[in-house]
């Protein structure tokens, strides 16, 4: 009785503690999990003369759990000993002869100690207690009626949570559980006057590996999320901030008319503008004064078959003295942007000093200007061109 009266106190002691912390993804659907484990159980029989290791036998079982908050949880568990040997003298017919099913409390002592970060940690720690139901089951030939008993059980798990969203965990689980009447060939209600029996003869050890899932929350996580808490000066700064907005749009409102007649005095010379008569503008071009140098590609190279384009470009300049030419070069759009301005730069320079150096022209007569990639003709070999116009 005094134990179970030190477990309710830590409990509350538990709650208390972690009311500090704000948690979202605490309803009643959220935070389940399920486990599935198995292992090996130790019958201590040595004051009988039994080698522990040898009582050995494998041990599988279930649990369900409903996080309460980020520290305890409560949870029932369901727990099948395979039939290997006896323990009680009274071997049973069945596959399982022994099995446990109960309830318990689990501590996160990670989080007790060193409080919830907003996700589990990889590895963390719990302490579980819990009490219930031992039942052996016993040939019916034998005479003897299954056995019934109380049972309480302390252990460690040793978690270890897996994946980016902490939805498995894997977990190492050491227990200790007591036979409480001592006897479980004997029918449990015959046994209740018997005082709790925590000694060696009446402990049995476990040792089980489980793998856990928990289901996803509410919130979208498969854990407790934080919820950022506010204190009254950050709500008053807030309210603040909101009050300042409703008066900028107060003020919205009163510049809202002068705003729509400015926009309807815009509208309206933007529909003068387009009852205007479109104003065009001829440009004739004359033909004789421009002159076209073609290139291969990446080259800057004259050929001898655009020498005659070069050559009547010359003599327009010597028959008229005032006159000047621009030379404008242009490459395709092939290859990178910085080779092409480049290029366009030495096929206008290569046409400029074909027309000082072969044909006697004055340097300041020519200018010469690289133009990138041109788009003067819609076939795009054609764009790799020095075009020379005559200034008159």
């Amino acid at each position: 009785m005094k134990k179970a009266i030190l477990l309710v106190a830590l409990a509350a002691g538990v709650f208390a503690a972690d009311a500090q912390v704000t948690d979202a993804g605490a309803n009643l659907a959220d935070n389940w999990s399920l486990t599935i484990k198995g292992g090996g159980v130790f019958a201590n029989k040595t004051a009988a003369g039994e080698s522990f290791l040898k009582t050995g036998r494998g041990i599988v079982g279930a649990e369900i759990r409903k996080q309460i908050t980020p520290v305890f949880g409560l949870g029932a568990e369901g727990e099948w000993t395979v039939n290997t040997s006896a323990w009680t003298g009274v071997q049973s017919d069945n596959a399982f002869d022994h099995q446990y099913v109960g309830a318990f409390g689990a501590i996160n002592l990670m989080n007790l100690f060193a409080r919830y970060t907003g996700a589990p940690r990889v590895f963390e720690i719990e302490a579980v207690a819990g009490c219930g139901w031992l039942h052996s089951y016993y040939p019916h030939t034998s005479g003897i009626n299954d056995g019934n008993s109380f049972g309480t059980k302390v252990g460690l798990n040793f978690n270890f949570n897996l994946g980016e969203e902490k939805a498995w965990t894997f977990s190492i689980r050491p227990a200790l559980l007591w036979n409480m009447n001592g006897d479980l060939s004997e029918d449990m209600f015959s046994n209740l006057g018997y005082d709790s029996h925590y000694n060696v003869n009446n402990m049995y050890f476990q040792l089980q590996a489980g793998i856990t899932y928990h289901f996803k929350n509410d919130n979208g996580t498969h854990h407790f999320a934080l919820v950022q808490p506010y204190d009254q000066a950050q709500i008053d700064d807030l309210n603040a901030q909101i009050n300042a907005l409703r008066a900028d749009l107060e003020a919205c409102g009163v510049n809202n008319a002068a705003l729509l007649a400015q926009l309807a005095d815009l509208q309206a010379q933007l529909d003068a503008c387009r009852r205007q008569a479109p104003v065009v503008e001829k440009v004739v071009k004359d033909l004789d004064n421009i002159r076209y140098v073609f290139f291969n590609c990446g080259s800057s190279y004259i050929q001898a078959n655009q020498q005659p384009n070069i050559a009547m470009t010359a003599n327009a300049l010597k028959n008229n003295e005032k006159a000047t030419c621009d030379v404008k070069g242009y490459a395709s759009k092939d290859g990178s942007l910085a080779f092409n301005k480049k290029l366009a730069q030495r096929r206008a320079e290569a046409v400029k000093k074909a027309l000082v150096n072969k044909y006697g022209i004055a340097s300041d007569r020519v200018s010469a200007e690289g133009q990138g990639v041109g788009s003067l003709f819609d076939t795009n070999d054609w764009n790799r061109v020095a075009v020379m116009t005559i200034n008159e």
